[in-house]
């Protein structure tokens, strides 16, 4: 998206490398002197306020994600009033900026900020979001285990003040201009859900009833699954497959010769692929390698987590050499004969999410599933050639749906770097608000 805006006629150096040449009428001022922190402690929670945690706070944006609202917490909490500006200090949350439109509490990982006179609290929100701010906080972190801001150094840093009211304009401005660019966002995900969909009950559809719409079915006795071509099988994962659990970490191995390998974790195991962008190392005894290393061909399948992690998983390929799997993903290794991209496939399949859920074992929001109730999973098997074609069609008509999804992501993308820069260029005044209607 191109950007057309109209600057300010005069301009002056602001001293500040993040905000650089600002409106000749501007004023570059501290943080602290626009808006004093405010360190009101709690030691418990008041029933009466809302709590506001760091995983409430859509990074980028300041929206709020309330869904799961927290009663209880054991911990002390910062108290924050309508009108403040709050600012996340640990380093990969200092996006999450929130202006506060009701009275509450938050974890103490939150800067309170609280507006003064002449300072419109909206404005300075979108200070504390533009890139150019949170990029200079993040050069002041500090610690290795969890890096965050000192709110001292934070406060000295300086922003652009205009007049008030110009603030309250630029403020209105990117109101407008955010909202419709995150309903435009909007739609974009929510396309991207309905192709997911249509992407699932595409593969649903082919793997329990196949390419002919003709072939005589019959009923399984599995009331999940249904009916399924006639001259179709169906057998227990166990039946076709052996299934490996993984190696756990904090394992005692003083009395071991030990190597250093690399592990997959579940975070590197999706549905259909793996990722191998950051593949860690785990210590384990020589002696050990043999029987957890991964072989081309093994089926990955993620043990849980969230519901979507249910034995989610791909086929190895043996990307990494000599690479093990933790003990929360499976290594189904398939009996010669047997294909294991067909078995992987199939995992894939409404049926099995179906069958995942119903034999695993449930906590609040998490659930896991057993290596047992794994090997217990009814495989279906069509013919071998059936399968190869079942698999080339999923492969052309599945390809078409990601192209689509990955033009749309890249068109997400796209807007989210023109609200950036909008925000960015409007708090930092390279683009006068007052002769511009974007």
């Amino acid at each position: 998206m191109k950007i057309r805006w109209q600057p300010y006629p005069e301009y002056k150096n602001s001293g500040v490398n993040w905000l650089g040449e600002i409106p000749a009428h501007w004023e570059a001022r501290r943080l602290k002197h626009a808006a004093p922190e405010i360190g009101s402690k709690l030691s418990k929670k008041p029933d009466e306020l809302p709590y506001l945690g760091l995983e409430n706070i859509e990074s980028g944006t300041g929206c709020l994600m309330l869904d799961n609202a927290v009663e209880s917490v054991e911990s002390t909490v910062i108290r924050f009033e309508k009108g403040d500006v709050l600012f996340g200090k640990l380093r990969p949350y200092l996006a999450k900026v929130v202006h506060a439109d009701f009275d509450g509490v938050g974890t103490t990982e939150l800067l309170v900020l609280r507006p003064n006179e002449g300072v419109d609290s909206r404005f300075l929100f979108y200070c504390l979001l533009s890139d150019g701010f949170i990029e200079t906080v993040n050069g002041l972190t500090y610690g290795t285990k969890m890096p965050r801001a000192n709110s001292e150094q934070v406060g000295h840093l300086r922003i652009g003040i205009p007049p008030l009211p110009e603030q309250r304009a630029i403020a209105a401005f990117l109101d407008r201009q955010t909202a419709r660019l995150d309903a435009l966002i909007a739609e974009q995900r929510r396309l991207i859900e309905l192709l997911q969909e249509r992407r699932a009950a595409l593969i649903s559809r082919a793997v329990t009833r196949g390419l002919d719409p003709d072939a005589p079915l019959k009923d399984t006795g599995i009331p999940w699954l249904g009916e399924i071509p006639a001259h179709w099988e169906v057998k227990r994962l166990k039946f076709v497959a052996n299934v490996q659990t993984g190696v756990a970490k904090g394992r005692n191995l003083k009395s071991k010769e030990t190597i250093e390998v690399p592990y997959l974790r579940v975070a590197n195991v999706q549905s259909g692929f793996v990722d191998l962008s950051d593949v860690a190392t785990i210590t384990i005894g020589k002696d050990e390698l043999k029987r957890y290393s991964l072989q081309v061909g093994d089926i990955l399948m993620t043990e849980g987590g969230d519901y979507d992690k249910l034995g989610r998983g791909t086929v190895w390929e043996g990307q990494v050499a000599s690479c093990i799997h933790q003990n929360h993903i499976f290594a189904v290794r398939v009996h010669q004969g047997v294909n294991p991209y067909w078995i992987s496939l199939i995992t894939q399949a409404d049926y099995a999410r179906h069958y995942f859920i119903l034999r695993s074992k449930q906590t609040t929001n998490l659930a896991s599933i057993s290596a047992t109730n794994i090997g217990e999973f009814p495989v279906i098997l069509p013919p071998s050639e059936e399968q190869r074609a079942i698999a080339a069609y999923l492969d052309r008509e599945t390809a078409k749906i990601d192209a689509a999804i990955v033009e749309i992501e890249t068109s997400i993308a796209r807007l989210e770097e023109y609200r950036t820069a909008l925000i960015a260029a409007a708090v930092t005044g390279k683009i006068d608000v007052r002769c511009n209607a974007l």
